[in-house]
């Protein structure tokens, strides 16, 4: 034992020495995805500033739990590690890694003989349902002289039960099997529990390693150090099997093949293995019937067998090999097409963590995509984590966010969830029951908005306005439960929750706003009665003398109404643009670029000021709307992050922009999904993005783009789109939606002092809107949320001021007018 300790000992020291000589394209990344393809095959390669170095190196689960993997090499009789951190063998020399959208490209140099490539493919289909569904990862390894002369080469590669089961000292079952020229090892545990999880692991489910088979071939289950030692003194296997099935720490078994690549010369030998996961029912959901029934995995439907799938998936390498490559180069191209370089660096990365959080279901008659937040929770189907990632679905297949949002309404449209206001997620992953008593996380405005904003979306891009019509009525809802609160948030949590709760939050009003004015797009193509148009430009108006220090220098929004001293990330203005709307003024995104560069930190921009934290979905969103040169701020200093960052797991989109590092006393995210929020450049096409950048708002795209409408799924938000939809179908919502604020309950901040451009005052384009009996100076800010009132949303009457009578009641400081000016106060409803 205490020489194995020494070797292992050396064998770091190697590694470290090792780590230098290596490089890294684009950027060496914070962690670096070898198998990630499902919440459950979800493997990495930790990396930080000495990291990134696969000899010598466990790689990980996302938890930061070691999964056992060992790869071994064998060049004229002497053996050395490509892969793990088991002791014995010397680590080869890691010459580079090149990573892209879904490979992960090691390159080894063995002895100064043999260069080894190894290639970590984990395909993303955004159009191939049949192939996404399937939990399977592919490993290439391939070998080729490099001194001119022929060498002998075996290479090896093992598993351990660690995969089949958190909890390690449960027990683990095996056999072997082939099937046609395929062979394979499957593991599991032996108890299995179906929807459970230990340490995030699945606790149910089948593992298989599997490879070709062939004269060269041989394979073995058994301790892990009799496998590996039987190879590194053999360069062969014993073709056997262990026949005792025991816990995962028992002698740790492993299982394992070794290919035999004879003599190799200047030309690649390349042997492939596949390692995946199959489960038969994938999520426990109560969808339109309320109650939990089990769904399959969406891969049942396209094969016959467990084995039947495993083979496909195997014979399938070359396909997946170039639809990946063809995918690599689309997201590479259009990246930099978007933003340079600097930019790819990031939306690279970000592809394979946002699918590696998503499990396919259901039956392609009725598909879900199922997603788990991870690393901040468990929660399944989190509203707020699917808005962050919505963009990369937009960008590569707008379908997918109508399985996204699928479940939400379902659950929602049974019935059993109570609330006035959209659900926060539908339970912990792989059980999504909802929360038929109403106790989810409370996000009520944050999430209205979110699944206002994600359901036009989706609509607009891909034409579904029957999407629209069939849950039109929920829709009205949440957006007359915006009309009751978005001017004037109550105390209530933000998707930042971390943050803790806060009133008045500038960048969630706007949301709120926003999903308003997109409510109102919604209404009109689905040919019902638009009654929030009106609404929300009175809100904007209302927003802008509430959320703006216009005496700052520069200008910027406030982090919550009248605490001038602050400021944050104005995420949410993206949604504008995402939409095409048009309806934000110009003036507060140039306002906003402005301002961010003035406090810009070494790493980014903090999201807002009670930290130097930041996040980076959040920054990308404010870079897409933001100047040229303030954009290409917000990207250079994330992918300098990215290179740099002291942080060594899956990347994480919450960081101290000083440091680079963790949050001090904060939250540690990792391999979250919101990562896909990085695309958010590209979720707008080249031309619009251009066209933004030179004019600050988009034309119609029945104007600009009818000519792509078929080729891009786009559709025109007016008349385009109203005559494709024909008719449409419409929905009876009775008096939702129908009632709002009247004026003399909506004050707004008429200051006399203008901000530049006008950003400060309130304007009135309209000219109905220009004086109103009664319309207040000073705008009441809520101090108390609406979830401790002791009258319910429902119970409103649409009128965030309240009763007349409560009004009469407030204070004399309540009622007073503001003034602008670092003077003023602006009186809170209490």
């Amino acid at each position: 034992m205490q020489f194995l300790t020494i070797v292992a000992a050396l064998a770091t020291v190697t590694a470290n020495v090792v780590a230098a000589a290596s490089t890294f394209k684009p950027a060496r990344p914070p962690a670096v995805p070898l198998a990630v393809r499902s919440p459950y095959l979800n493997a990495w390669l930790h990396g930080g500033s000495s990291g990134a170095i696969l000899p010598g190196s466990w790689p990980r689960h996302w938890t930061g739990n070691i999964l056992g993997w060992q790869g071994l090499v064998a060049v004229d009789g002497v053996t050395y590690n490509w892969l793990g951190a088991a002791p014995g063998p010397a680590p080869v020399n890691q010459v580079s890694l090149e990573y892209t959208s879904t490979k992960s490209i090691f390159t080894f140099d063995v002895a100064g003989k043999v260069t080894m490539t190894v290639t970590f493919l984990s395909p993303v289909y955004p159009d191939d349902l049949a192939r996404q569904s399937l939990q399977f990862s592919y490993i290439s390894v391939k070998a080729k002289s490099s001194d001119g002369a022929s060498h002998s080469v075996q290479v090896y590669m093992d598993v351990s039960g660690e995969w089949a089961s958190g909890d390690v000292s449960q027990v683990v079952g095996w056999d072997s099997g082939q099937s046609g020229d395929l062979v394979y090892h499957k593991f599991s545990r032996q108890a299995q529990e179906q929807f459970r999880e230990n340490s995030e692991i699945a606790s149910w489910g089948d593992w298989y390693l599997t490879t070709r088979s062939g004269s060269g071939l041989t394979w073995q289950i058994g301790a892990d150090t009799t496998v590996r030692g039987q190879f590194a003194n053999n360069r062969l296997l014993a073709n056997s099997k262990e026949s005792n099935f025991r816990a995962v720490n028992d002698q740790w078994p492993v299982f394992a093949f070794s290919h035999d690549l004879g003599n190799v010369n200047q030309n690649d030998v390349e042997r492939v293995f596949t390692l995946g996961l199959i489960q038969d029912q994938v999520i426990n959901f109560a969808g339109l019937s309320g109650q939990l029934e089990p769904v399959p995995g969406l891969w049942k439907s396209y094969y016959q067998d467990d084995v039947s799938a495993v083979v496909a998936f195997y014979n399938d390498y070359q396909h997946a090999y170039d639809a990946s490559s063809a995918l690599d180069e689309r997201v590479q191209t259009d990246s930099e097409n978007a933003a340079g370089k600097d930019y790819a660096v990031v939306t690279t990365l970000a592809v394979r963590q946002t699918f590696g959080a998503l499990q396919y279901a259901g039956t392609p008659s009725k598909p879900y995509i199922f997603l788990k937040e991870i690393s901040s929770n468990s929660d399944i189907q989190t509203v707020d984590v699917i808005f962050p990632a919505y963009p990369i679905f937009m960008y590569l297949n707008a379908t997918l966010g109508k399985y996204l949002l699928d479940p939400l309404y379902e659950n929602q449209e049974s019935g059993t969830y109570p609330n006035a206001y959209a659900e926060h997620d539908l339970g912990t992953f792989p059980v999504a029951k909802g929360y038929p008593e109403g106790n989810d996380e409370p996000m009520p405005l944050e999430e209205c908005g979110n699944m206002i904003i994600m359901t036009l979306a989706y609509a607009q891009r891909t034409g579904d306005t029957a999407y629209l019509s069939a849950h039109y009525p929920k829709l009205a809802g949440w957006a007359q439960f915006l009309v009751e609160e978005s001017l004037i948030p109550a105390s209530q949590l933000s998707t930042d929750d971390f943050a803790g709760t806060l009133a008045n939050q500038t960048n969630l009003a706007i949301k709120g706003i926003i999903a308003l004015k997109a409510m109102s797009k919604i209404a009109q193509l689905t040919l019902n009665n638009d009654s929030f148009c009106e609404i929300a430009d009175r809100y904007l108006e209302g927003w802008k003398g509430l959320g703006i220090n216009s005496q700052a220098n520069p200008p910027h929004t406030t982090l919550s109404y009248g605490d001038n001293d602050s400021h944050g990330l104005l995420y949410n203005i993206y949604a504008d643009k995402l939409l095409n709307l048009n309806f934000v003024d110009q003036s507060i995104f140039d306002m906003q670029s402005n301002f961010y560069p003035t406090v810009a930190s070494e790493y980014g921009v903090p999201l807002d000021t009670r930290h130097t934290w930041t996040k980076s979905d959040w920054e990308m969103f404010a870079a897409a709307v933001a100047s040229e040169s303030t954009r290409n701020m917000f990207i250079s200093k994330l992918a300098n992050w990215v290179g740099t960052t002291s942080t060594d797991r899956a990347m994480t989109d919450l960081y101290d922009a000083v440091t680079g590092g963790y949050p001090a006393n904060g939250p540690t995210f990792v391999a979250r999904p919101v990562m896909g929020g990085i695309t958010t450049t590209q979720s707008l096409s080249p031309e619009e993005q251009r066209l933004f950048r030179l004019y600050g708002k988009l034309p119609s795209r029945s104007d600009h783009f009818a000519k792509h409408l078929k080729e891009r799924k786009y559709f025109d938000s007016g008349d385009y789109a109203m005559s494709k939809a024909g008719k449409g179908d419409s929905v009876d919502t009775g008096a939702v939606g129908s009632q709002h604020p009247v004026p003399e309950n909506i004050p707004h901040l008429s200051s006399p002092v203008s901000g530049p451009n006008g950003i400060g005052s309130v304007l009135h384009p309209h000219h109905h809107h220009q004086h109103h009996p009664g319309l207040q100076a000073g705008s009441p800010v809520k101090e108390s949320s609406f979830l401790h009132r002791e009258t319910s949303a429902d119970d409103s009457e649409g009128t965030p001021g309240g009763s007349e009578e409560q009004q009469q009641q407030q204070s004399p400081e309540a009622a007073a007018p503001a003034t602008t000016g670092e003077q003023q106060e602006i009186p809170v409803r209490r």
